[in-house]
């Protein structure tokens, strides 16, 4: 990767979204270093910058959540445009796959240098900084190094289940012209987790929502309210249940899990704000969330129930089948609109909808990290120790909060039954093809093709890349 030697900073108010004076913060790009990190607010400023910068289509706020990747798990009966035909046959040579694939490689290493320029400059006058801040900004800089990365690693290696000595990708830790070598799954890996552990020890002591200091308005402009929107303190350890699941240390994954859940701090959608529309997204769960404020826009065509064939949607029989015929699941109930004219019988995802009311904690906002997720890792921790009623139980804990039944006895087949799950709470979040992939499932549910001997589970690296640097084969 060839790295200019500046910080491009993105719409820094998509962002914030407290009522604050962050909120009139002015992008710049294209800031020299020299400039930029002479202040503290500069800091604040490149860090903005680099979660602006997941507020992509070509990432997070489409391609990496519900569009390729949605399209890739097989979770939608129609979608936007006739170019995904490709994708849904894992034809990654084809021109929209290869032109998708290269926009993340090259999103996601973008914001990794701006967060390496960060790094490299944040130690060298600590006294810039007020408070905690200088710990915060850090933290959240190698946490999303690592998150980033770990992405990366998910779309261009191979499962850990099938090859842990696999060259994968490189891992970046500078702004530098020089080519960074190509690790294996196992290695990348590691410095994701490296990363992590780093963050978590600055984030522990700093960060408002583990210490509970109270932030308001007036404290430093209001930096450090809406935690959920950083990779704060219980988003990295969010984070490294779900390395930790990658690799296969479950007992590191579920120590982490338990220590989000045992928090108390994110409670389960209320199902009054969830009736009356306030919260479509489940906001009260998001460890970690962007905040794009250009959602309904962007969105506009994408579930588009007024006769447009080519939206996101499923039909009411596929949707059915999702949740077992269960309708009086909240998932089902509050969070699909059924189709008008032609389309009457699809189903259209509102999880991204505009809410009632003007809360803004419940606007704009798309989950990279919830709560759900940590139920979910602790019970197949659970399960895989062979404890089957902990497993059961834990797993009853999401289905009650959902409004279904508890179980009495866990499905013959378990795996099955959480790869359901995950379709149900995830739908349009990006985390459905991952599991496939981290479980190493040869059948993808709604496609005949043989995931594992076809190898669908892993791009290939871009063109360019090989090109320039001569990589090895990631697959």
């Amino acid at each position: 990767m060839k790295y200019l030697h500046y910080i491009t900073l993105m719409a820094t108010s998509l962002l914030l979204g407290a009522c604050n004076d962050w909120l009139d913060v002015q992008p710049r790009s294209q800031v020299e270093d020299t400039e930029l990190f002479e202040t503290e607010s500069g800091y604040k400023e490149a860090l903005a910058g680099v979660y602006s910068s997941m507020v992509s289509t070509s990432t997070y706020t489409k391609e990496l959540t519900y569009g390729f990747l949605g399209v890739l798990g097989q979770e939608w009966d129609f979608y936007y445009s006739a170019q995904y035909d490709d994708a849904a046959a894992y034809n990654y040579d084809a021109a929209y796959p290869t032109s998708s694939i290269r926009n993340i490689w090259a999103n996601s290493y973008s914001g990794i240098a701006n967060v390496n320029n960060l790094l490299a400059h944040i130690d060298d006058n600590p006294k810039l900084f007020s408070t905690d801040n200088h710990d915060v900004i850090k933290g959240e800089a190698l946490a999303l190094r690592a998150f980033l990365h770990f992405d990366l690693l998910r779309c261009f290696g191979v499962s850990y289940a099938v090859n842990p000595n696999q060259p994968s990708i490189p891992y970046s830790t500078a702004l530098s012209y020089r080519v960074f070598p190509q690790l294996t799954v196992h290695e990348v890996a590691e410095k994701v987790l490296e990363d992590l552990l780093a963050a978590e020890a600055l984030l522990k002591t700093s960060d408002p929502i583990v210490t509970d200091r109270e932030i308001t308005e007036s404290v430093d402009n209001g930096y450090l309210l809406n935690r959920q929107l950083h990779l704060n303190y219980y988003a990295v350890k969010g984070m490294e249940a779900r390395v930790y699941m990658w690799t296969g240390e479950y007992g590191k994954a579920l120590d982490a899990a338990n220590e989000v859940i045992n928090s108390d701090k994110f409670p389960w959608a209320s199902v009054a704000n969830l009736q009356v529309g306030y919260d479509r997204c489940m906001a009260d769960e998001h460890l970690f969330a962007l905040n794009n404020l250009t959602l309904t826009a962007d969105i506009a065509d994408q579930f588009f129930s007024d006769g447009s064939q080519y939206s996101f949607a499923v039909t009411r029989d596929r949707l059915l089948d999702y949740f077992d015929n269960a309708t009086q699941d909240y998932r089902y109930t509050f969070l699909f609109k059924s189709g008008s004219a032609t389309h009457a019988n699809n189903r259209y995802l509102m999880k991204y909808d505009a809410p009632s009311g003007n809360n803004l904690y419940y606007m704009y906002k798309m989950p990279l990290l919830r709560v759900s997720e940590m139920y979910l890792i602790k019970s197949e921790v659970e399960y895989r120790n062979g404890n089957t009623d902990a497993a059961k139980a834990t797993l009853n804990r999401l289905r009650v909060a959902r409004n279904l039944p508890a179980l009495d006895e866990l499905p013959t087949d378990y795996y099955l039954e959480l790869i359901r799950e995950y379709r149900r709470e995830f739908l349009g979040e990006g985390q459905l093809f991952f599991l496939y992939k981290r479980l190493n499932r040869t059948n993808i549910l709604y496609s005949g093709v043989d995931a594992v001997a076809e190898k669908v589970y892993t791009f290939p690296l871009p063109i360019t890349e090989t090109e320039s640097a001569q990589r090895e084969d990631n697959k």
